[in-house]
């Protein structure tokens, strides 16, 4: 660089470095996203043209690219609704947004492990992360255990969530009527929380029907 150069003198990072930088970078936000078991679920291997999902899919699409507020994903076993959850949260890993996708009962598992004599994460770190991750999704709302513990910790993230306006995805399959009733109230909250009812009566039997490959 000639010193007549207006950038002689600073300091820029090589754009081989500055690759090296972003590639960890997004290893680093695949790594914290749990989403290694959801990998090949993406709005690519979704099937939108099956009767009853076009709705949910081009909703879940929409949020994907720009995370705001809640979405909520309603619908029987099996309708596709954990496929479009997942694919929200790749899609946002993607756009290197902070993302962390847990099916609940195994979030609650996730806390319960730093009890452990051999935890090497402290429970208040965890629970901290989840709590406040840019994006939160959280598969099979409703088929967490029903203990006081599980009740309380799952409302307390919900709640910190809700009051801080923090992107989150939910799916259920569990009337809102039948859930912690002060979790359904903020799930009612429609300034914040958008329902999507998918209406199909098993996307996996269709796609399996016709020779698509579905996990």
């Amino acid at each position: 660089m000639p010193i007549s150069d207006p950038n002689f003198g600073i300091l820029n990072t090589c754009q081989c470095k500055q690759a090296e930088k972003e590639v960890r970078q997004r290893d680093k936000l695949w790594q914290q996203s749990n989403l290694l078991a959801f990998e090949n679920k993406t709005f690519e291997t979704f099937k939108p043209q099956i009767e009853g999902v076009s709705e949910a899919y081009n909703r879940a699409m929409a949020f994907a690219q720009a995370p705001k507020g809640w979405l909520l994903l309603f619908g029987m076993y099996g309708c596709g609704k954990t496929h479009l959850a997942a694919a929200i949260a790749n899609e946002a890993v993607r756009r290197e947004y902070q993302t962390i996708f847990m099916v609940v009962p195994d979030l609650l598992d996730y806390l319960r492990s730093t009890f452990g004599p051999s935890s090497e994460v402290a429970y208040d770190e965890r629970f901290d992360k989840i709590r406040n991750i840019k994006l939160l999704v959280l598969d099979d709302l409703g088929a967490e255990s029903s203990t006081a513990w599980a009740r309380e910790k799952l409302f307390q993230i919900i709640n910190h969530r809700y009051n801080h306006h923090l992107p989150t995805v939910f799916t259920t399959n569990v009337d809102l009527d039948k859930l912690d009733p002060r979790i359904t109230s903020r799930l009612l909250d429609v300034e914040l929380c958008r329902q999507t009812v998918i209406q199909a009566k098993d996307y996996r039997q269709t796609t399996r029907n016709n020779n698509i490959r579905y996990k």
